[in-house]
């Protein structure tokens, strides 16, 4: 391959990591869908915390143990002050009641209707980023992502095709809740990592750590008392599967930020993963309106594919 082509692959690595973390974002809203469908959501998303954890965990001992083995490499997890640590625990926060509302959300409606909505948070995202991080996108990138907004739109008005009323059901609210705070936790990451040098390793180490401990709080306090009385826990095996697709996700999606991504792009690039959603809950759970949903999907890939050929 000629040099300037290898040069071009290597400045664009964000969008191929974005790419990849959008596709296991898909398996993962699948997964998520099949853990809590007739089943308790505190604990269940605890148990998928958790394994998201456990990934990370290793490489967090590894390198407190033998820091030069895994010195100069991306898996190494650096020392953190309090007042990062801090930062860390308040993304905890952020995150924690973005998937609280979103499980629920999930647990309550089609995954062909909580994907769409869930990928709308790039707008909320992009208008963030250039309103309080002075990101620029050029007018192709601008067309492809208002090309790819009008396909999330698209997908979560089908809902009301499906007996869905937007501004009626309180399941939606907690959807909506869910992924403002998600776009907000987008934000920060951007700010934690471009702003602050966070390094992605020594971030979601730290981060899952303290997710999976509030989230451990929450279920003791507020549904292990009164277990008895709500959905009975079931184990599942998607549950574990769900922490283990968005470690990796998740790590992919910083590392793109490590790469100087604009996350007004990024986001609506990774939210792109609704295309597997879409399909795959198609198959599996056999929603409806298919047809018209496979409408907003197209807006999406198009608006994907000139965001990754015009950059």
């Amino acid at each position: 391959m000629p040099s300037g082509r290898l040069a071009f692959a290597y400045h664009n690595m964000w969008i191929y990591l974005g790419l990849c973390s959008a596709c296991l974002l898909g398996f993962y809203d699948v997964c998520k869908k099949h853990a809590v469908r007739d089943n308790a959501v505190l604990p269940t998303l605890l148990v998928s915390t958790a394994a998201c954890a456990a990934v990370t965990l290793p490489f967090l001992l590894l390198s407190l143990a033998w820091p030069e083995g895994v010195a100069g490499t991306v898996f190494v997890v650096t020392p953190l002050s309090p007042w990062a640590h801090l930062l860390v625990t308040l993304k905890a926060f952020l995150v924690a009641g973005s998937w609280m509302l979103v499980y629920f959300a999930m647990k309550h409606l089609p995954v062909t209707v909580v994907s769409p909505v869930r990928a709308s948070a790039p707008v909320w995202t992009a208008l963030g980023a250039v309103l309080l991080l002075g990101e620029r996108p050029g007018g192709w990138q601008w067309f492809g992502l208002a090309l790819t907004l009008v396909g999330f739109f698209a997908l979560a008005l089908s809902g009301r095709k499906e007996g869905i009323q937007f501004h009626r059901n309180r399941w939606v609210f907690f959807l909506f809740g869910g992924t403002l705070l998600g776009a907000a936790s987008a934000l920060y990451d951007k700010v934690l990592i471009h702003n602050l040098a966070f390094k992605p390793m020594s971030l979601q180490a730290w981060f899952t750590l303290y997710l999976t401990a509030v989230i451990g709080v929450t279920v003791a306090v507020a549904w292990w008392p009164g277990r008895r009385n709500t959905t009975p826990f079931r184990w599942r095996w998607s549950m574990p599967l769900v922490g283990v697709l968005l470690a990796v996700a998740d790590f992919l999606y910083y590392c793109a930020l490590d790469e100087g991504a604009l996350i007004s792009l990024l986001s609506p690039l990774r939210r792109s993963g609704v295309i597997v959603a879409f399909i795959a809950g198609g198959l599996l759970f056999r929603e409806k309106n298919k047809r018209w949903k496979a409408l907003g999907l197209a807006a999406i890939l198009a608006g994907v594919l000139i965001l990754l050929l015009k950059h």
